[in-house]
């Protein structure tokens, strides 16, 4: 096995293993993919204030993200397609997460499905469900989820219609993915890869085909897709599934202040920062930036996490020092999933800690709970001071 030292060891692996295709759904962002690069490049405006002659013996990383101990505040993000990154992908992700003490959170359009990962694994892992219009599919996902001993459900509401990622245009990636010439002689020489996928019986949309109506194999499944996605949603419709589901509810794609007290009102438990990766809205805010001020609106009233552009324990830190309560990761696991899969991700998840501890007794804390803002050296304007 290579040494492992930062996240960019296990992409550099990953990029020569896995076919294109899923590389640059991965790895790129809508349009121009500006906010896709400043999701991770504003992290490097934070600068951390170094202590010395402090104990730093006896530190933790250990808290609590939605009323469940972590290990660390970092939770594995939803992301569809994962079991194209690596055959039965989200299942193995999902034990790794669960060996290292951190969440894993599965999409709605995983490969693998609910019924799958909850077969493979022993405790609780959350759910990830997007604004659909047909209330039946959406009551009986819910059920699923609850039949699953899901512990949290996660409600992205950033996804009514898709953002324009050009590279996935040009691959042909889909749902299910195209297969041209060109991305069949690519897959060709990804021997390893290639081996394992046979070795599957999960190619396919677990949580849809076969549960959605009218969906009872691959080639109807893009119609589906295309026609599902609520472009009318609303306030009262995420109402609605609230009322559908009545545990831990959790809003992930807010990137302002005035949604992030919306989505208190509406009885989630937890939102989440996030711009999609950038894969949605090109030339939003970065959501480390985005933080600031929707912390300022909820205070303390609503658990706040961060996701999209985090590849270090660092940019924990760093967000947990901005008022986060955790992180979430994509593409950082995604990277060591395709690479080396469970043991990749048990390799990305080591790295991030071993950062996140090691910075964080730098900084003087011995304990992720103690971290703030002290530890910080934020410029002015960071958050943005624009005209009305």
């Amino acid at each position: 096995m290579p040494v492992i030292t930062e996240i960019e060891d296990l992409k550099r692996i990953y990029k020569w293993r896995v076919p294109r295709m899923f590389y640059d759904y991965c790895e790129s962002g809508s349009w121009t993919e500006q906010t896709f690069r400043e999701n991770s490049s504003d992290f490097d405006d934070l600068y951390l204030r170094q202590r010395v002659a402090i104990d730093m013996t006896g530190r933790s990383t250990a808290t609590q993200m939605i009323g469940q101990d972590v290990a660390m505040p970092v939770a594995l993000a939803p992301v569809g397609l994962t079991g194209m990154q690596h055959a039965d992908g989200e299942i193995l992700a999902a034990k790794a997460a669960e060996k290292f003490g951190v969440p894993y959170t599965l999409s709605t359009m995983s490969i693998c499905s609910i019924e799958d990962v909850a077969e493979h694994t022993s405790k609780p892992f959350w759910l990830q469900v997007y604004t659909l219009k047909d209330d039946d599919f959406m009551q009986r996902l819910f059920d699923r989820a609850k039949d699953a001993k899901c512990s949290a459900a996660v409600i992205t509401v950033d996804l009514q219609m898709l953002g324009q990622r050009h590279k996935d245009i040009k691959n042909g990636l889909s749902a299910p993915p195209k297969l041209t010439a060109k991305s069949i002689l690519d897959m060709s020489w990804r021997v390893a890869w290639g081996l394992e996928m046979l070795q599957t019986k999960r190619r396919f949309f677990g949580n849809i085909v076969g549960h959605a109506a009218g969906v009872d194999d691959p080639s109807s499944l893009s119609t589906w897709t295309a026609e599902s996605f609520d472009q009318a949603l609303n306030w009262d419709r995420i109402r609605e599934f609230r009322k559908m589901w009545d545990g831990p509810l959790i809003i992930k794609g807010i990137l302002d202040p005035r949604d992030a007290l919306e989505a208190l009102n509406v009885g989630a438990d937890a939102i989440v920062v996030s711009n999609h990766g950038g894969r949605q809205l090109d030339g939003a805010l970065s959501s480390i930036r985005a933080l600031g001020p929707i912390m300022d609106a909820v205070g303390d009233r609503i658990e706040v996490h961060l996701d999209s552009g985090v590849r270090s324990g660092q940019d924990v830190l760093k967000a947990v020092a901005m008022g986060a309560k955790g992180c979430w990761i994509g593409r950082a696991y995604i990277y060591g999933l395709g690479a080396m899969g469970e043991k990749g991700v048990s390799e990305a998840l080591r790295v991030i800690h071993k950062e996140l501890d090691t910075s964080m007794g730098l900084c003087g804390r011995t304990d992720i709970n103690a971290v703030n803002r002290d530890i910080l050296m934020v410029p002015k304007g960071f958050s943005g001071d624009w005209e009305e």
